[in-house]
């Protein structure tokens, strides 16, 4: 058998890295002697994030479409020709076997070109409403490999296999709390609070947490508060103060969950899946100002099932207190949330992916 290609495409925010990584990652366990190639989007996070990870990338020029009129987007239908060529001449020299986009803006150029040379193709679709480039490959696509029911208004029902969403394979086998407190310096007597924005960062969550942070400490809890890089420069300072721990990113996920009672997170596909597998108590704030809420949705369809608690950025203010303060301090509700999460995991879902992939090799 000759060695299995494939390309891989995704990126733009770590919701769309890091399972395209994590699928990588297995197709190597797998099959050792496969090659891949990752293509994303020049100066987005992906061109050091998937290099890091230990694989080679080619960048297209290309990039979303903005919601007001910029000079970006009168650009857009040179970057997508543009792209469209480069991807032609990716795909040509490095004959892939199978074509994977796990969204963002590069994969739709580079799937669209596949599936127009007749690749097989793969997406994998994180959110539970799905994206305008995933809505406008699904025809043509051999396989959607998707993390929540009830797609079909979306995506054609024949081609759909729920899989669920790759996550990093550190977080399936868990790490140990005394590790992870010994790891971050924390107090074993103190309840830790995990706060996540998303690899970018959250500013309302940013500004949520600077609002409330004598309340938080008066609950006798330390904050371990991932603020994102965009954003350190404003929050470090509380570094200064006690049982405080501001930074731009976390790199060992396993041992910031590990070490954290409660979480305070954005609710991008990623982050969900995560938080299921480990099975944290979880608050989301959903971020309003993505592409069709989507979300609120995915936040929705874990505290419909008792899973978490939601609230919107619009009722912080009058919400938030009551509910941290509630959630703190009963035990029992922060068991039946972790209990209730984690029945939602999947956490063979990566292994499941490339199940279907390899049915197209």
């Amino acid at each position: 058998m000759k060695k299995p290609r494939f390309i891989i495409s995704g990126g733009g925010t770590g919701g769309h890295i890091y399972p395209a990584v994590a699928i990588a990652n297995e197709l190597k366990s797998r099959f050792p002697e496969a090659e891949l190639l990752f293509v994303g989007a020049k100066d987005k996070m992906e061109m050091q994030k998937v290099p890091q990870a230990g694989y080679a990338i080619k960048g297209l020029w290309i990039s979303g479409i903005q919601r007001k009129l910029t000079l970006d987007n009168a650009m857009f239908p040179f970057k997508l020709v543009s792209s469209m060529g480069n991807s032609f001449r990716i795909i040509k020299s490095f004959k892939p076997d199978v074509v994977i986009g796990t969204g963002g803006f590069a994969s739709g150029a580079v799937l669209k070109v596949a599936s127009m040379l007749g690749i097989p193709t793969v997406i994998q679709e994180q959110n539970s409403y799905p994206g305008i480039t995933n809505k406008l490959l699904a025809k043509k696509a051999n396989k959607i490999c998707v993390a929540y029911e009830n797609l079909e208004r979306f995506f054609p029902k024949d081609k759909m296999i729920l899989t669920g969403n790759p996550v990093r394979q550190d977080l399936i086998n868990e790490a140990s709390k005394s590790e992870a407190i010994a790891y971050f310096k924390l107090d074993a007597n103190k309840k830790t609070l995990l706060v996540l924005g998303g690899s970018l960062g959250a500013r309302r969550i940013n500004q949520l947490i600077e609002k409330e942070l004598d309340f938080l400490l008066s609950q006798n809890i330390q904050i371990i508060w991932q603020c994102g890089k965009l954003y350190l420069n404003d929050y470090s300072k509380y570094n200064e103060k006690e049982n405080v721990q501001v930074v731009a990113f976390i790199d060992r996920m396993d041992l910031v969950y590990a070490a954290a009672d409660v979480v305070i997170s954005r609710s991008g596909a990623s982050s969900v899946s995560e938080l299921c597998i480990v099975g944290k108590p979880t608050i989301f704030i959903p971020s309003p100002n993505v592409a069709e809420d989507h979300q609120t949705k995915n936040a929705k369809a874990i505290s419909d099932k008792n899973g978490a608690i939601l609230i919107k950025e619009s009722e912080l203010e009058a919400q938030f207190e009551t509910v941290f303060s509630d959630l703190i301090s009963n035990e029992s509700k922060q068991l039946e949330l972790s209990q209730n999460i984690k029945k939602l995991a999947k956490p063979n879902a990566t292994k499941d992916i490339v199940e279907e992939i390899m049915k197209l090799v």
